[in-house]
């Protein structure tokens, strides 16, 4: 399962409910009208930016695929004719906006339950099967989901845990933690 993720942030002048509303119901139409190899999407309100130097008050959007192959079928769904007036309205709205593409690496964490988005980089040096044992050690799998960036798309870091409440990453690892208010579903 692939992730593409997209952190957003409306023009300072955008009234935010409207916003929120016009990005909701996006989601909403695709739910509705599912394109091949989409499974689903979700909205968070950032507590604060994934990256040093971003603006606050950002959002994040996930859209889960089957693979790689189902990115174009979502791209052109997100414009297609009777789709096109709400991902407009939502575009129109939005001063700023970066992605990245994230591969599931472990843990079942489903994303309406995700509260809480840890950031961090593989240290230097650690080869990546240790970092996933000792991650494995540290970590509840049904409270967590573990996501490693599969193309820089933007300043984010390599990995990304998703998880349900408070979490500590395990010595030597890092990483900014980041609240999330769930906005759809």
């Amino acid at each position: 399962m692939l992730a593409y993720i997209f952190w957003h942030w409306p023009y300072p002048d955008v009234e935010r409910r409207a916003y929120e509303r016009s990005v909701v119901d996006f989601h909403r139409s695709l739910a509705a009208d599912r394109p091949p190899g989409f499974i689903r999407s979700g909205v968070f309100r950032l507590g604060a930016a994934p990256w040093p130097g971003a603006q606050p008050g950002g959002y994040e959007d996930w859209y889960l695929v089957e693979g790689s192959w189902a990115l174009d079928p979502l791209n052109e769904a997100a414009v297609a004719e009777g789709r096109k007036p709400l991902h407009d309205q939502a575009a129109r709205a939005a001063a700023l906006g970066a992605g990245g593409l994230y591969r599931r690496q472990s843990g079942e964490l489903d994303l309406p339950a995700a509260r809480l988005a840890l950031r961090f980089p593989k240290p230097t040096g650690m080869p990546y099967d240790a970092l996933y044992r000792l991650l494995e050690a540290a970590l509840d799998p049904a409270a967590t989901s573990l996501w490693r960036r599969q193309l820089v798309l933007g300043p984010a870091a390599e990995f990304c845990l998703l998880s349900s409440g408070p979490v500590a990453l395990p010595a030597p690892l890092s990483g900014a933690s980041i609240g999330l208010a769930v906005l759809w579903p």
